[in-house]
């Protein structure tokens, strides 16, 4: 009897230091998202032949609010984008034009980048997005992760399936597989050089791979610097910034 008592007390324990799959995609939610943030990064395109490097300084609020500034190559300097909740505007410096990014042209490469102009635009949390379930635990590296699927609660979404490989640390989804309704596979990403910024862990490299273009090697979106819970003014968010 004493043993048995024992096994349920130590079982107990220990279940009590395991998180509810609802408390892992919030932990996720917290790590990447946050009251505001501005941040200086690069995009480094890999083609078949040549890579391409694009820098950016970009300014959010929340999920509703982002502003970014591309300031290199020449090529790309000065082209702006503006996301305001569900809408998305772009202006070019050299055809002097804003135009808004909608429809069809949401599925469209970001800078010919693996990144669609949909993917900025899905920048809600996860807890709203999906429901979740566990599918398993493995050691990746000496580390120990949870497998989880997530299904879309809406319909609409660019991935209606996800599979995420968790750090059970760090609580970011270090691999992560994006599937279409049917199944197939669509999407790939990952992430690296996590360290602890402001009290949260998070990543310095995302690397995502768009697995049904044939002359992409991926994308590397690398961040410099980074500022979390920064005052923003509101006048940043205007498209009267997108020409200035």
């Amino acid at each position: 009897m004493r043993h048995i008592i024992l096994i349920l007390l130590f079982s107990f324990i220990f279940g009590q230091n395991e998180m509810t799959v609802g408390e892992i995609i919030q932990a996720m939610d917290d790590n990447l998202n946050a009251k505001s943030r501005v941040l200086r990064s690069k995009m480094v395109v890999h083609g078949r032949r040549a890579s391409r490097t694009i820098e950016s300084r970009n300014w959010v609020v929340g999920t509703d609010l982002a502003f970014t500034e591309y300031l290199s190559p020449p090529r790309e300097a000065g082209t702006k984008m503006l996301k305001l909740g569900n809408k998305l505007w772009t202006y070019s410096p050299q055809t002097d034009r804003v135009i808004q990014i909608s429809g069809h042209m949401l599925r469209q490469s970001v800078m010919g980048s693996d990144m669609s102009y949909k993917d900025m635009m899905e920048d809600e949390s996860l807890t709203d997005l999906y429901s979740a379930t566990l599918e398993g635990s493995v050691k990746i590296d000496g580390r120990n992760h949870w497998i989880i699927v997530m299904d879309a609660k809406k319909k609409g979404l660019s991935y209606p399936k996800r599979r995420a490989w968790i750090d059970k640390e760090y609580l970011l989804p270090v691999k992560e597989e994006l599937y279409a309704k049917s199944g197939k596979l669509l999407k790939t990403s990952t992430m690296d050089g996590i360290k602890k910024i402001q009290g949260r862990w998070f990543p310095s490299r995302f690397i995502f791979k768009d697995e049904l273009k044939r002359n992409s090697n991926g994308t590397e979106w690398i961040i410099e610097e980074i500022e979390f819970d920064v005052a923003i003014p509101d006048s940043r968010f205007s498209k009267a910034m997108l020409r200035k």
